[in-house]
C-alpha cells in the first residue's frame, strides 16, 4: 500500500484541479498544491500521518499567502446603470400600485415605469413617491 499512496495524494490532486476548473471561482486550487506536496513527501515518507500534515499545512499556507490576491482578482465589480440614478428621485404614480395584483405604474421625468410599494401598501394614482431601489425591471416606491 505505502508505494501506491504517491498516487492517490496525486490523483487527489488531479481530482481537486478538475473541481477548480469546473468553478467559476478559485475555491480548491490551495488542495491541489497541498495534494503535490503531499505525494512529493512520499519520497521521504511512508508515514501516512507525516504526509498529511504536509497537505493540511501546504494547503494552510498557500491559502493564507495567495488570499488577498485571489480576493482582488475575483472581486465582483458593480456596473452601476442610468436606471441606478434613479433610486432617491420622486416619481407619480398613474396607475394604482397593488403588489398582490402585480399592478403599477410611475411617471419619472415622463418615462413610465412599472413600479411596486415597498411595504407592500396601496398606492392610489396621482400620489407623489420617493423611489427607493430597483428590483428587476420594476422601481420600488414608498409614499413621500
Amino acid at each position: 500500500m505505502g508505494e501506491y499512496v504517491a498516487f492517490i495524494w496525486i490523483g487527489f490532486a488531479i481530482f481537486m484541479l478538475i473541481c477548480e476548473g469546473l468553478t467559476s471561482q478559485l475555491v480548491s486550487i490551495w488542495f491541489v498544491l497541498g495534494g503535490v506536496a503531499a505525494a512529493v513527501s512520499c519520497i521521504f515518507t511512508d508515514n501516512f500521518l507525516i504526509q498529511s500534515v504536509v497537505f493540511v499545512v501546504v494547503s494552510f499556507i498557500s491559502l493564507v499567502a495567495t488570499r488577498p490576491f485571489v480576493k482582488k482578482i475575483t472581486k465582483q465589480k458593480i456596473e452601476h446603470t442610468n436606471a441606478d440614478s434613479m433610486i432617491g428621485r420622486m416619481a407619480l404614480v398613474t396607475v394604482d400600485i397593488v403588489n398582490s395584483k402585480g399592478t403599477g405604474q410611475v411617471n419619472v421625468d415622463g418615462k413610465i415605469w412599472s413600479a411596486k410599494s415597498v411595504d407592500e401598501r396601496e398606492i392610489k394614482a396621482g400620489a407623489n413617491v420617493r423611489i427607493t431601489a430597483i428590483q428587476g425591471v420594476k422601481l420600488l416606491v414608498e409614499v413621500a
